[in-house]
């Protein structure tokens, strides 16, 4: 099957390192309007590249929009007509459905989905939606392609933007940030501060993760009462921690809503 990525920005990037260490059979081909960009991910990436934008639409079995969500509509006014079946998935956050279908018109059978630049290690997370008269062919197509690099998680296209906002890696690493500042501020070396706030943040969500105990019995678990822990995440709520969050989130939804109109 012939992917054709329009944009070679950073997630096409983690996809693409993601499926080849996934050893996929997928011939993937990107497309950008920035000659040096596909220069430097033929050379890193070894994919094949297609500067000309209505032949690389023209190779595509599935069709992957990969550009910044203020230049989807844009990118597909100048793709303009398809005169041929194609599947195609927008990765743009915040572009929903409708705008996508009306841009292209029928002979395009249209996806969203959302992948994790983590993906370019094999742990991404990706949801998709899918328009309700979506064949299941069709289907099993964008969700074996995205389960190539990690898992995924199909939810209605009301919640994608909830979903976007809550599960970006940019959470993990401005937590890291954050907390290792304050660690080296209290007297650690920057390399013991990163390696303690690390642990505290991964290695802690992987033993939920991959154990049987509720985020609850292990909150009790690592905060004893009165204990240093407890102590501490106490006063980051009393500072606005968990009110900080909902305010950071409620921006992302405001700013993927802007994308939609």
């Amino acid at each position: 099957m012939n992917v054709v990525f329009l944009g070679g920005g950073r997630i096409t990037s983690a996809m693409l390192a993601g499926l080849r260490l996934a050893k996929t059979k997928y011939h993937l081909v990107v497309h950008d309007c920035n000659p040096e960009k596909m220069r430097a991910l033929k050379k890193r990436r070894e994919i094949a590249v297609e500067p000309d934008l209505e032949r690389a639409v023209s190779k595509a079995d599935l069709l992957l929009i990969a550009v910044r969500p203020n230049s989807v509509v844009d990118l597909l006014r100048t793709i303009g007509k398809v005169n041929r079946p194609l599947l195609a998935v927008s990765v743009a956050a915040g572009v929903p459905l409708r705008i996508l279908t009306k841009a292209l018109g029928a002979p395009v059978r249209w996806a969203r989905a959302m992948p994790s630049p983590v993906c370019r290690n094999g742990r991404g997370l990706t949801a998709v939606t899918f328009p309700r008269k979506l064949r299941e062919k069709d289907r099993r197509c964008v969700r074996d392609f995205f389960a190539s690099c990690g898992s995924v998680v199909e939810i209605p296209e009301s919640k994608f933007d909830a979903f976007t906002v809550t599960y970006s890696c940019s959470h993990g690493y401005h937590a890291l940030a954050a907390l290792a500042q304050a660690a080296q501020k209290a007297g650690l070396d920057r390399k013991t501060a990163l390696l303690a706030s690390a642990h505290a943040l991964a290695d802690g969500i992987v033993a939920w993760r991959e154990g049987k105990d509720s985020l609850e019995a292990l909150l009790e678990e690592a905060a004893t009462p009165g204990g240093i822990a407890a102590t501490t995440a106490a006063a980051m709520d009393a500072a606005g921690y968990q009110r900080a969050v909902r305010k950071g989130v409620a921006a992302g939804l405001s700013k993927a809503s802007a994308n939609a109109r």
